[in-house]
C-alpha cells in the first residue's frame, strides 16, 4: 500500500463547515421535537381543560327550574324569599353542602328528602378538609316551616332552603351545594372502574320499595365495588348503629373516592368519567369557581380528612315528636363543637 494513501476504513475528517452543518441540523431536530412535544402537551391540556369546563357548565345548568329562591310556608301564604348564600372570594374557607337523595317516585320538578347530608369545609390556604356528616333525623328549625327533621328542608324548598337550614344549625356560612341521586353515585363508581374496599361485616337488607336492584347483600372482606355494590355499602343502616354507622361509612367511602380520583389511571379517563356523571349532578357553584376547586382538590391531603359526626355524642337526645323519631339537640353545644373541630 502506498504510504500516502489512507486505509479504506478511515473517513476524511469533517471540515469546520461540515461540523457547523451537522450542528445546525441536530439543533433543528431537537427544536422540532421539542415543539412537537410542547404542542402535543398543549393539546392534551386544552382537551382536559375543555372537558372539565364543559362538565362545570353542565352541572351548573342542571339546577332545576323550581322555586329555590322562594319557598311557600306550610299551611299556605305567599312565597317567602330565602337569603342568598354568601359569596366566596377564593381565599377563605369554603363550605359546600353535599346532598344525596333517592329520587325514585319523586316528580321531575321536586326534590326528595335527603338521604345523605354532608358539609365539605375546605381551607384553600392550609389545604385541609373537614367532612361533617349531618344526621338526617336531627330535629331543627326550618325557616318559614316550623321545626322538622333536617332532611325535610330540601323537600320543602330545594337546596337553597337546605343550605340556610344547615347554616343556622351549625353556625357556618354555607356557600354552595352539590346534589346527586342514586344513579349519579352508581355512574361515578362505574366510570372509575370500581373501587377496592374492605367491608367490615355482613350487611343484608331487602329493598322495601319493590326494586330488587337496590337490595343490600354484602359479605365481609376486601372486594371490588362496582356502582351498585358501592351504593349498598353507603346506604346500609340496619344495624345497632343505624344512621351513626352509616354516616361513618359514607365519610370513609367518600375519602376513598377522592383518593381514586387522584390516581393517574383515573386522570387519564377523566373526560369520559365527567361526561358519564354530568347528567346526574347539579350544583350552584359557578364554573369558574368549580375550576378553582378542581385545581385545589388535587393538592388536598385526602389521606388526612377530618371526618366528624353532627350532632356529636352527648349533644342530643332521642325523642318522638309528631309521631317522628328524632334527635333533639343542644344548638349552642353543637355550634361550639363545630368551631372547635375547625380550629384544633
Amino acid at each position: 500500500m502506498n504510504p500516502d494513501q489512507q486505509p479504506p476504513s478511515e473517513q476524511p475528517a469533517p471540515t469546520a463547515r461540515m461540523r457547523k452543518r451537522i450542528s445546525l441540523k441536530t439543533r433543528r431536530i431537537i427544536l422540532y421535537t421539542s415543539l412537537s412535544v410542547v404542542l402535543a402537551a398543549g393539546l392534551v391540556i386544552a382537551y382536559y381543560y375543555y372537558s372539565v369546563r364543559s362538565f362545570a357548565e353542565t352541572i351548573y345548568n342542571n339546577s332545576k327550574d323550581i322555586p329555590t329562591m322562594d319557598t311557600a310556608p306550610i299551611g299556605g301564604g305567599p312565597p317567602v324569599p330565602i337569603p342568598a348564600p354568601p359569596e366566596w372570594d377564593g381565599t377563605e374557607r369554603i363550605n359546600i353542602l353535599l346532598l344525596g337523595g333517592d329520587a325514585r317516585g319523586v316528580k321531575v320538578d321536586s326534590y326528595p328528602r335527603s338521604d345523605t347530608m354532608m358539609i365539605a369545609s375546605i381551607d384553600p390556604v392550609a389545604k385541609d378538609i373537614h367532612l361533617f356528616s349531618l344526621l338526617r333525623d336531627t330535629y331543627t328549625a326550618i325557616p318559614n316551616h316550623g321545626s322538622n327533621r333536617l332532611n325535610a328542608a330540601i323537600a320543602f324548598g330545594g337546596p337553597r332552603l337546605a343550605m340556610n337550614t344547615v347554616s343556622d344549625l351549625v353556625g357556618l356560612p354555607i356557600h354552595h351545594y352539590v346534589y346527586t341521586d342514586f344513579e349519579g353515585f352508581i355512574s361515578l363508581i362505574d366510570a372509575l372502574g370500581g373501587i377496592d374496599f374492605e367491608v367490615d361485616k355482613k350487611m343484608v337488607h331487602p329493598d322495601t320499595r319493590d326494586d330488587p336492584r337496590y337490595n343490600i347483600a354484602l359479605e365481609p372482606g376486601m372486594q371490588h365495588f362496582d356502582g351498585l355494590t358501592a351504593l349498598e355499602y353507603v346506604r346500609f343502616r340496619s344495624d345497632i348503629k343505624s344512621d351513626f354507622g352509616r354516616s361513618d361509612r359514607q365519610r370513609k367511602f367518600l375519602t376513598a373516592i377522592a383518593d381514586e380520583m387522584k390516581k393517574t389511571t383515573s386522570l387519564i379517563k377523566l373526560p369520559q368519567l365527567l361526561d358519564s356523571i354530568a347528567p346526574y349532578i347539579e350544583t350552584d357553584i359557578p364554573p369558574g369557581d368549580l375550576m378553582k376547586l378542581a385545581r385545589l382538590g388535587m393538592k388536598l391531603d385526602t389521606g388526612n380528612v377530618a371526618g366528624i359526626q353532627l350532632p356529636q355524642d352527648g349533644a342530643f337526645q332521642d325523642a318522638t315528636i309528631d309521631n317522628m323519631a328524632v334527635l333533639v339537640i343542644e344548638p349552642d353545644k353543637l355550634k361550639t363543637y363545630v368551631q372547635e373541630q375547625l380550629t384544633s
